[in-house]
């Protein structure tokens, strides 16, 4: 069960990362107080709230797994589930580009990730 938290906490960490990159605090600054209720400023506010929302979901999860992974193996595969969650949203959301070298890597981080859960044993 420790290997589906750290998966969901990476799940997290991409979401958080992409309401980092999606607010700002120059927008929630100029936003008037009898705004922050109606469509509008719900639509400024959503990153801010999801990068709450979602770092400390990440901490919690993470937090959790690492009650029965290895800190050093937990970390690894957080990192690198995080990196693939977050280029396979760049791709399905930003429309970026994917050439075969990133799909090299991305199945080398996959092969990394595998290889620690079957070294790392039954969990």
């Amino acid at each position: 069960m420790a290997w589906i938290y750290l998966i969901i906490a990476a799940l997290f960490e991409a979401a958080w990362t992409f309401s980092l990159k999606l607010f700002s605090f120059k927008d929630i600054k100029a936003l008037p107080l009898n705004k922050y209720f109606a469509t509008e400023g719900i639509l400024t506010l959503m990153p801010f709230l999801g990068y709450i929302v979602f770092g400390l979901a990440n901490v919690y999860f993470f937090s959790v797994a690492l009650k029965t992974v290895p800190t050093a193996t937990a970390m690894a595969v957080w990192t690198a589930a995080t990196l693939i969650f977050i280029k396979i949203a760049e791709i399905a959301f930003f429309h970026a580009k994917l050439n075969w070298a990133e799909v090299f890597f991305l199945l080398l981080i996959t092969v990394g990730i595998i290889g620690l859960k079957v070294v790392g044993g039954k969990v």
